[in-house]
């Protein structure tokens, strides 16, 4: 039940999209409840952008869309993942995820 979502202070929750067939670890983003309903009731990701302060559905101007089959939330209900499949690619690089940049010791030295 969306009451009990733990939104964090700013009304806000973690949602972490998953390839549902790979489990590819796709994007991560903020959704608020309005993002979170639209979800539920379109079976297409919605999330709220945090620099524009408003809520956006995964694709409106990439055409990338993000096509539900599950919705999860962790054992404390303050994340949210979503199991489903992209039309395209993910990141707004271009890149099919966004986690397309390995970090590593020698990064955190440099």
């Amino acid at each position: 039940m969306i009451k009990d979502i733990k939104f964090n202070e700013k009304g806000l929750i973690p949602a972490i999209a998953q390839d549902a067939d790979t489990g590819e670890v796709l994007m991560m983003a903020y959704m608020n409840e309005e993002a979170l309903r639209r979800t539920l009731s379109s079976g297409e990701a919605w999330f709220y952008s945090r620099s524009r302060q408003e809520l956006w559905h995964k694709g409106e101007t990439s055409g990338s869309t993000i096509k539900v089959r599950s919705i999860w939330k962790d054992c404390d209900s303050d994340t949210i993942l979503i199991k489903g499949k992209a039309s395209g690619p993910v990141c707004h690089t271009g890149n099919k995820t966004c986690f397309f940049q390995e970090l590593t010791e020698a990064d955190v030295e440099g």
